[in-house]
């Protein structure tokens, strides 16, 4: 096939065109191509969009003129009124008649004043060119070359405009000359007069008459277009791929403008218009090297699957009961849907066979039996919508059927779109990636709506259920709350959102939901595509299924601008866009460029802190720790140097004081390192170990304190390894371990602490709690044997003592060991448990842990 028939040959069987293998494979690769009985050209696929032109090419169905022999009687007018003309651009598509080498005229416009005021001269010279001279009043530039005589269909421009009598000659898309001067010498330059007689094919040597054999044209043309202007390169190549610029437009090609004399052959044409770029890259299997060929070529191509992509779709067609499709080829009495996606051959629809083909399947699908789709089902519906979205629609066709395919399109993606059929799409997710492969088919398809158009009727609007398409200038399409937001929001489709999530600041992320209409919209020029800014309000909706309340102490919605890329897979992306003002209900957005747009909503835990409250928090952190980390180390130093007597109790005072001191003083320069993400790690291990060592030896001091004041079980030598171990070895295993398990979910994405969206957080939270709880425990029996001790002191020291003596002994023997053991034992870190509930509680929670 040709480039463009393969390319869509592959898009159409869920594949691509093969594209450039590695230089390491060539070689490989080029072998196996030739094992399978390849050989020559291979067509590439363009990766990185080298092929500017629509990757289809469009069927022109045009009158064309035949003027065979040259004779002095063969003409045809253009009836048309010509204004004053003080610029002119006239293009057509020839072709040449490489029999004769005599001059030629193409056309020529006369006026009472000047026979040949505006003509177009060629003829073949001997190296096998076509040379073409412009002729304006009078004035004849020189006869240059412009494309080679070997009888193919050739496109050309011509233009010229009254200041410096500038002119250009255009062939095949490319400028082939142009100079100025041709005007009067010597006077100011004039506009081509109105009101003329313009023929086809003849030299005027006098108004509308007077042939000459030898000057005759002798060939094929179609496709004439003259405008009062200049043409840019831009829009003379959009000319030459048969879209008409309508803009001071004198004469459109039709033939009712056309006064055609009897011995001129009229005849109907299929043209294949040219497009920007002619050539296609290709593999060539015997050099393994790469070339470029001419896309219009025929030659074989390979499409290629990705692994899973290929099993989902093997696994899909092995498990099919081919109930839809049997149903509808059934129905419609011939083969609409094949069953096998793989060896399908994907034939070009015309208009009829499309709306025939989706009327069946929208009656099976519409039918209140109908099941839920199996994967192959929605695997052929996709593949059928392909085709449809491919047809080319040829000038005078019905509109009225043309218009019913835009509905019957609507409401099979309607139909596909239903909830019930949430887990098919998931199953074919690495096949179609999500459903907003459906948005960019419906894109495609309301393109071709573009004859529906007209002076009197500049809207067109289809709708069924949530989906529909809306065509003017701008074209839009929406996909209502409902239809595409259950597909995206199912099963396996967290894929899509998985990169979306934003820095969370501190706060839960729990999950992202496509949390409004998902809509589409494009600006068209000539029915081209231009970019463009857009500025548009979305209305929030929420599923029912999720409680919000906003101010409470729930769930909170934080709202980010999207938009999607179809040809990405479906993902979401911020680029370009920005919101301009967000409301409880709706949100309005801003975007440079025209896309896919909807309001992805995140669900994050409430944040209650305002940016003042949390700079306090920091600069109280910094200096708590600061103070805390001051009188860590005094004590160290006091330690060692008073000459405190050796025992367990200041051995284990002194690692708890060591690791402590090391972590708070990581903590206070922890924002500096947030920049280099190497740095930030080893940061995050550090505060990790010298943090869960710190607890470890709290946890030290609770069984040291219940050896001392509860129970005895074991010697000291042996209660120093076994603290050791504790304190130290406990640490070291559990962040060895967090990190074999968790190395690339072990960071936080904004400032260096483990990662609190992912479980990683509990390799620290866990032990925590843990050993908070042991202290605890330790701590009530602690103060449990202090009270009772306390209680037997009194009696045999003041046993005639009065009540509220005795209370007030109880009291203080309870208040002491709890204020002693308090700091030692970290139970201060439990107000951190409390600290989501009040801002008071985060004050309480640094000053506490200061003074520790």
């Amino acid at each position: 096939l040709d480039w463009w028939h393969a390319d869509r040959y592959c898009e159409q069987h869920f594949a691509q065109l093969l594209f450039e293998p590695q230089d390491s494979e060539q070689a490989s690769f080029s072998k196996l191509l030739q094992s399978h009985h390849i050989r020559g050209s291979v067509w590439l696929n363009e990766r990185d969009g080298i092929l500017h032109k629509p990757k289809r090419r469009r069927d022109h169905i045009v009158p064309v003129l035949v003027f065979g022999d040259k004779t002095d009687t063969k003409y045809v007018k253009v009836l048309s009124d010509f204004p004053a003309l003080p610029a002119v651009t006239a293009c057509a598509h020839l072709q040449w008649d490489t029999r004769t080498q005599e001059i030629a005229t193409i056309f020529s416009y006369a006026v009472p004043a000047f026979i040949n005021e505006f003509q177009l001269r060629g003829f073949v010279d001997e190296e096998g060119f076509v040379r073409f001279a412009l002729i304006v009043h009078g004035h004849h530039s020189p006869y240059l070359p412009v494309f080679r005589a070997d009888g193919q269909w050739h496109h050309f421009c011509v233009t010229w405009q009254q200041e410096n009598g500038t002119w250009a000659i255009y062939a095949d898309g490319k400028r082939r000359a142009s100079a100025s001067g041709l005007c009067a010498v010597g006077s100011a330059p004039q506009a081509i007069y109105g009101q003329g007689t313009f023929i086809i094919g003849q030299d005027q040597d006098s108004l509308g008459g007077t042939f000459r054999e030898k000057e005759s044209f002798s060939g094929n043309i179609t496709d004439l277009h003259i405008w009062q202007k200049v043409l840019g390169v831009e829009q003379i190549e959009k000319v030459r791929s048969c879209w008409v610029v309508e803009q001071d437009l004198v004469f459109g090609w039709s033939s009712n403008a056309l006064e055609v004399e009897s011995t001129v052959r009229e005849v109907t044409a299929e043209f294949l218009c040219p497009g920007p770029v002619e050539e296609c890259r290709v593999f060539e299997v015997g050099s393994s090297g790469f070339s470029y060929a001419s896309c219009l070529q025929s030659l074989p191509f390979i499409c290629c699957y990705r692994k899973d992509a290929y099993r989902q779709l093997k696994k899909a067609q092995l498990e099919s009961s081919h109930w839809l499709i049997g149903r509808v080829n059934t129905l419609a009495g011939r083969t609409v849907i094949p069953e096998n996606v793989f060896t399908s051959d994907v034939q070009d629809m015309n208009l009829s066979v499309a709306l025939g083909s989706l009327d069946v399947l929208a009656t099976v699908l519409r039918e209140g039996e109908t099941p839920v789709l199996e994967s192959s089902d929605l695997l052929a519906v996709l593949q059928l919508l392909k085709q449809v979205s491919d047809v080319e629609v040829q000038e005078g066709e019905e509109l009225e059927m043309l218009e019913q395919l835009g509905q019957y399109y609507v409401e099979v993606t309607e139909l596909i779109l239903e909830e019930q059929n949430i887990e098919t799409w998931s199953s074919v997710s690495q096949v179609i990636r999500g459903p907003m492969a459906v948005v960019e088919l419906c894109d495609r398809m309301v393109s071709h709506l573009a004859p529906l158009l007209t002076t009197g009727r500049t809207k067109i609007t289809i709708q069924h259920g949530n989906i529909g398409l809306h065509r003017v200038t701008v074209k839009n399409m929406w996909f209502g709350y409902g239809s595409l937001q259950r597909c995206l929001s199912g099963a396996g489709s967290s894929a899509v959102f998985q990169d979306v999530a934003a820095s969370d600041g501190g706060q839960k992320y729990l999950s992202t939901m496509v949390g409004t209409a998902v809509i589409s919209s494009a600006l068209l020029s000539d029915y081209q595509e231009i970019s463009t800014s857009v500025r548009y309000r979305l209305q929030h909706r929420v599923q029912p299924w999720l409680s919000v309340e906003v101010g409470g102490n729930f769930h909170a919605f934080s709202l980010f601008l999207l938009h999607v890329s179809p040809d990405a897979g479906g993902m979401w992306s911020t680029a370009g866009c920005s919101v301009v003002r967000s409301l409880p209900d709706s949100t309005a957005c801003f975007c440079n460029h025209t896309t896919n747009f909807a309001v992805l909503l995140q669900v994050y835990e409430m944040q209650q802190r305002t940016t003042k409250e949390e700079l306090t928090l920091q600069t109280l952190t910094f200096i708590g720790c600061g103070v805390s980390f001051c009188a860590l180390i005094v004590t160290f130093i006091l330690f060692l140097a008073v000459g405190v007597p050796k025992s367990e109790r200041t051995t284990v005072h002194k690692n708890l004081i060591f690791a402590l001191a090391a972590a708070e003083a990581l903590l206070m320069f922890s924002e500096l390192a947030k920049t280099n993400q190497v740095v930030c790690f080893m940061i995050t291990a550090c505060l990790h170990l010298f943090f869960m060592a710190a607890f470890s030896w709290m946890l030290v001091e609770g069984l040291l304190l219940w050896s001392k004041v509860v129970a005895v079980n074991m010697s000291e030598d042996r209660r120093m390894k076994f603290y050791y171990v504790t304190g130290w070895g406990l640490p070291v295993v559990i962040v060895g371990v967090t990190l074999a398990t968790s190395f690339n979910k072990y960071v936080a994405d904004n400032h260096c602490w483990l990662n609190v969206q992912t479980n990683v957080i509990w390799a620290f939270v866990g032990p925590v709690l843990f050993i908070l709880a042991v202290n605890t425990f330790v701590l009530f029996r602690v103060v449990m044997v202090t009270v009772s001790s306390a209680r037997r002191r009194s009696k045999m020291l003041s046993p005639n003592s009065s009540l509220e003596n005795q209370i007030g002994t109880q009291i203080w023997a309870t208040a002491k060991p709890v204020l002693v053991l308090l700091p030692v034992l970290g139970l201060t870190w439990v107000c951190g448990v409390l600290v989501h509930l009040s801002i008071v509680w985060a004050y309480v929670f640094i000053v506490l842990n200061s003074l520790q």
